[in-house]
């Protein structure tokens, strides 16, 4: 059912966590090569209904902020969870989204569907929140056992929680003590959150061995493909020639239906290989006139597309460019730019190099220019 709604997640990352050891706080410890932080802020960015992502950070933090996705909104947090929140809520009144999602970095499991079974709820009830039923039984102990506490109604609280913007807000203006979440603020006005089956995986980072946890889950949760392009243009006619985005001046150009960027072409094969989706020629057909002439970075940003319609991220990719002329050493980190903006990815998820074919070969003898390219791809 399409929704107009507009829908912004609060990742709140402002605490200090140290019963995760390590020198950091925990929310900045490395899981997978990234910090933790970032597994949820990109889950949130994944899914099609959230239309941004607020990371509520610590003031002492502000220099490892470069670490998260430039797309996310970083604010302020305060003194305690509560005042964090409100630090966002406030920050988000000049353009007020109809609802918020406010969830815990320390949980970087987060799942797609269980985003959407949230928002569903949210959008019914005005406010919901996952839970997991508790299925041990509990003791309530001093140094021994003292009694059996009746487990029946009893959930494990966990996040994203959900709520209309204009509620949530009324909610913490109203507000008269901390509370350890935002359902405790909300069941404090006597409105009601629906709960949403949780998920036994979306565990919070707390201490040491949770991390190993985590990673286990996200591993086996991971879905890796790999791709492969090689393209082939032959020199013609001109003066200028364009590699990987880039215009440069040369004593011939390159022939080709499209603008023969070669390296771009090598890229988006790659990317289509790796979805087992064909290649350039079976999306976009040399037999089509509209192509004719027309720029590759149209060609890239719809296996790029496509990529993220499938469920899948590009992680990096690698791009050989094979000539003896232009040297390409000197415009490789214009092109990864380039290629970076056109695929909305970090520079450092490009490589652009050269080697040549020691005169060997059409390459060697300055007939064209080839490329390969490698791309990988994952599904979280």
């Amino acid at each position: 059912m399409t929704d107009a709604s507009k829908i912004i997640a609060i990742v709140l990352a402002a605490g200090r966590g140290t019963r995760a050891g390590g020198t950091q706080p925990k929310q900045w410890q490395l899981l997978l090569g990234k910090p933790l932080l970032a597994w949820s802020v990109e889950a949130f960015m994944s899914h099609d209904d959230i239309d941004a992502v607020v990371v509520v950070h610590h003031p002492q933090d502000q220099d490892l902020i470069s670490q998260l996705p430039v797309a996310a909104r970083c604010v302020e947090g305060g003194a305690n969870r509560d005042d964090s929140v409100r630090c966002a809520l406030e920050a988000l009144k000049d353009q007020a989204p109809d609802y918020v999602l406010i969830h815990d970095a320390a949980r970087p499991c987060l799942t797609q569907s269980l985003i959407s079974s949230c928002i569903e709820a949210m959008r019914t009830h005005g406010a919901a929140a996952p839970a997991v039923a508790v299925q041990d039984t509990l003791w309530r102990c001093g140094d021994t056992v003292e009694t059996i506490v009746d487990r029946s109604g009893l959930w494990r609280a966990q996040t994203p929680q959900c709520f209309s913007y204009p509620l949530i807000c009324a909610a913490h203006a109203a507000a008269t003590a901390q509370a350890t979440d935002d359902v405790q603020i909300i069941r404090a006005m006597e409105h009601s959150v629906a709960i949403v089956p949780g998920d036994a995986d979306n565990l919070k980072v707390t201490l040491p061995d949770d991390f190993g946890r985590a990673e286990r889950i996200l591993r086996g949760r991971m879905k890796l493909r790999l791709g492969n392009g090689f393209d082939v243009h032959r020199f013609g006619p001109g003066t200028q020639i364009k590699l990987c985005g880039i215009t440069l001046p040369h004593k011939f150009g390159l022939l080709g239906h499209s603008d023969a960027d070669v390296g771009m072409h090598a890229v988006t094969d790659a990317i289509y290989g790796a979805l087992a989706q064909g290649d350039i020629g079976q999306h976009f057909p040399p037999s089509d006139p509209q192509w004719k002439g027309a720029p590759s970075d149209i060609f890239l940003k719809h296996a790029v597309q496509l990529a993220k319609e499938l469920g899948f991220r590009i992680e990096n990719v690698d791009c050989t460019l094979i000539c003896e002329f232009p040297k390409i050493g000197p415009h490789a980190q214009r092109m990864r730019a380039r290629m970076a903006q056109i695929m909305d990815l970090d520079r450092d998820q490009i490589s652009i190099k050269a080697t040549t074919s020691e005169t060997l070969g059409f390459t060697g003898r300055e007939e064209g220019i080839a490329a390969m390219a490698t791309a990988a791809l994952v599904s979280p």
